[in-house]
């Protein structure tokens, strides 16, 4: 049968809880959440009228599941048209894989590691969700090989950052320097500007400044043309005498 055959796939891996809950869940079809979380609130019961120790169905579906340590279960949601010697197969492996990436069987653990178990996951079982040819070495291989790149990915990326905030501080340095610079140019001519104004008054091109040398000159305010301090008459010719 050809692969696009759409009939005969695994629509999802999960590890769940005996009440149905996900604790970590990979779809390999188009599925939205609740179509998946009505799945999976659905094996619980079917389970418990069950008399086989490995699969269950539905009108519509197939559950392959294989019981977990502290009340879990892993599970694998596939259409009735399935090959369920390959999936049980493929059940197997990944009981044999969850363990391993999670480090345990516990619920904390399998939480942890949800995102590792999905990479997991998808070395197992393809996009459209058909079986790879893989082993639990090969998986252990491939993951370690993505957790380097992820590492040398995470370092590189650390590396630009850290060049990226030197080089924020150096241009800081750089701004605080020429406006330190500009400040104390200021601060110089500010002085020489001062000491310049300070002399109008002196000399051909001073300014008088306003209050200094009142009374003296032609304007002044004490002495010349005004109302209160008239300027003193100029004094009489003699009389001559006459000869005698």
């Amino acid at each position: 049968a050809l692969r696009s055959v759409t009939t005969m796939v695994v629509l999802s891996a999960s590890v769940c809880t005996r009440t149905g809950k996900a604790l970590v869940s990979r779809q390999f079809v188009e599925m939205n959440r609740l179509r998946v979380e009505g799945l999976l609130a659905a094996f619980p019961k079917l389970v418990e009228h069950s008399k086989q120790h490995t699969f269950v169905e539905t009108d519509s579906v197939r559950y392959v599941y294989q019981p977990l340590e502290n009340h879990m279960y892993l599970l694998l949601v596939t259409t009735k048209g399935s090959n369920i010697v390959e999936d049980l197969g493929t059940l197997r492996l990944l009981a044999k894989v969850v363990p391993d990436v999670a480090g345990g069987l516990q619920e904390s653990s399998i939480n942890e590691k949800a995102f590792e178990l999905i990479f997991a996951f998808d070395e197992v079982l393809t996009a459209g969700g058909y079986k790879e040819e893989a082993t639990l070495s090969s998986i252990r291989t491939n993951l370690l090989m993505d957790s380097h790149e992820e590492k040398v990915h995470l370092a590189l990326k650390q590396s630009k950052e850290d060049a990226a905030r030197d080089e924020m501080r150096r241009q800081e340095k750089i701004m605080r320097e020429r406006q330190l610079k500009t400040m104390r140019q200021n601060i110089v001519s500010g002085g020489l500007s001062g000491a310049v104004q300070g002399m109008q008054g002196f000399g051909g091109g001073g300014q008088q400044q306003p209050g200094m040398f009142e009374g003296f000159g032609s304007d002044s305010a004490g002495f010349g043309h005004n109302d209160h301090f008239a300027a003193p008459e100029p004094a009489a010719a003699p009389k001559p005498v006459p000869p005698k």
